[in-house]
C-alpha cells in the first residue's frame, strides 16, 4: 500500500501530530510519496521509517495509491485536483489552515482520522466537478474545478456583460462584476458570499450566481447538473479573469465556452462520524440562535 502527501509548510505546533500520523500509518503502508514542494520540509522535520519518494505531477500517481493526504487549508486541498485528475485516488484533508471546511479533520484530531484509515472506518464522498469546454486550450488542458468557475472583471474596470444559455435556451444576459457557476461543494464558498444557497453535496445541481449584479431583480438560480451552460462575454469591456477554483487566466477578447458536469468525480475521505449538516453549523455558525 502506498500513501501520498501533498501540502504546504505548517506551524511547528502541528509537527508532533503529523509525526504521530506518519508513525501510525507505517503499519499499513510500504512507502510514502511526498510532493516536491513539501518534501524538504517534511523529511527535515518528520522521521520516516518506511521508504520515501518524491512526486511532482499527476504522471507520478497511479490508481494503486491508497489515498493522498492534503496538509493545509481548503485551498491546498483544491490544488490536489490537478494531481488526482481522473485517477479516482481519494483525498483526506488535514486542516492546518483557518476555516477548513473541505479539510474537515483538524490537525489536533489527526489520530482519529489515522485510526479510521487503518481500520477502514471511513466513507468516501464522491463530489461532482465542473468542466469547461472552450475553442482553445486553457488551464494547460485541464479545465476542471471542484468548487466553481468564476468570470470576473479585472481591477477597477467597468462591469462585464455575460450572455448565458441553458441547453441552448437563453437564460439571461448578466450585467455585473462577474458570474459564478458553482457545484454543490462550491455552494459554501464564493457563491454563498454572493447570496447563493447552500446545497448538500449529494445534490445533482449547479448554482449560477451573479457578482454585484447591476439589475436588482437578478438572483442566483439552481439548475440540474446534466445541463450544458453556454457563456459568452459581450459588451465593450472585454478585460476579465476566468477562474477555476484557485487557478486563473486573464483574457481580453470575446470568448464563448461551455460549462458541463465532468465525466469523473473527486473523492473525499471523511471519518464515518463526520456529518455535513454538523459541519455547516460548526464551521459557518449556520442557524446559530441562542434559543437553540
Amino acid at each position: 500500500m502506498i500513501i501520498a502527501f501533498y501540502g504546504r509548510q505548517f506551524a511547528p505546533e502541528y509537527l508532533k501530530n503529523i509525526q504521530d500520523m506518519v508513525t501510525d500509518l507505517e503499519v499499513i503502508t510500504e512507502k510514502f510519496l511526498i510532493h516536491e514542494k513539501l518534501f524538504s520540509f517534511l523529511t527535515e522535520n518528520i522521521k520516516f521509517n518506511k521508504p520515501v519518494e518524491i512526486f511532482s505531477s499527476h504522471n507520478n500517481l497511479n490508481k494503486d495509491i491508497f489515498c493522498l493526504i492534503s496538509i493545509g487549508g481548503d485551498g491546498t486541498l483544491l490544488d490536489t485536483l490537478s494531481l488526482i485528475r481522473d485517477s479516482g485516488i481519494p483525498v483526506l484533508g488535514i486542516n492546518t489552515g483557518r476555516l477548513g471546511f473541505l479539510s474537515a479533520v483538524s490537525a489536533h484530531d489527526v489520530s482519529q482520522a489515522t485510526a479510521c484509515l487503518i481500520n477502514r472506518k471511513f466513507r468516501i464522498d464522491s463530489r461532482s466537478l465542473i468542466h469547461v469546454n472552450s475553442p482553445k486550450e486553457i488551464f494547460d488542458g485541464f479545465a476542471y474545478a471542484l468548487n466553481e468557475l468564476t468570470i470576473m472583471k479585472r481591477d477597477t474596470s467597468s462591469m462585464i456583460t455575460i450572455k448565458t444559455s441553458i441547453n441552448d435556451k437563453h437564460l439571461n444576459t448578466y450585467w455585473a462584476d462577474g458570474l459564478i457557476v458553482a457545484t454543490p461543494t462550491g455552494s459554501t464558498g464564493y457563491s454563498l458570499s454572493c447570496g447563493g444557497p447552500i446545497i448538500s453535496p449529494e445534490s445533482q445541481n449547479f448554482i449560477i450566481t451573479p457578482i454585484a449584479s447591476h439589475n436588482l431583480t437578478v438572483r442566483p438560480i439552481v439548475i440540474p447538473d446534466d445541463t450544458a451552460i453556454k457563456l459568452t462575454i459581450e459588451g465593450r469591456n472585454k478585460d476579465y479573469l476566468l477562474v477555476l477554483d484557485s487557478r486563473s487566466i486573464a483574457l481580453n477578447e470575446s470568448f464563448t465556452f461551455e460549462v458541463k458536469k465532468a465525466d469523473f468525480a473527486f473523492n473525499l475521505i471523511y471519518p464515518e462520524s463526520t456529518d455535513f449538516y454538523q459541519t455547516i453549523r460548526n464551521k459557518l455558525t449556520w442557524g446559530l440562535d441562542k434559543r437553540n
